[in-house]
């Protein structure tokens, strides 16, 4: 769809703390902030990640300036894991 101007891209999320995850937690029985620091065990930048780190990803998407960029999957995941 490029010839048309149309670029195609997607973002990964990693743990994200949303209501989603809170609701994840309580439905495996588990106090929410032990699911958060399970999870920020196994993130190499050491946080989880929140809503606006996704919406920055969107954005940068969303933007003019990132007219070049096409068929990439950006992961918001706070980095690789080993």
């Amino acid at each position: 769809m490029g010839k048309f101007g149309i670029t195609v891209n997607a973002v990964a999320p990693g743990f994200i703390e949303t209501d989603m995850t809170k609701a994840t937690a309580a439905r495996i029985g588990i106090p929410f902030e032990d699911l958060v620091e399970g999870s920020v065990a196994l993130i190499p930048v050491a946080r989880s990640g929140k809503p606006e780190d996704i919406a920055n990803a969107v954005a940068f998407f969303a933007d003019e300036r990132s007219s070049f960029v096409s068929g990439q999957v950006m992961y918001v995941a706070g980095g690789p894991k080993a």
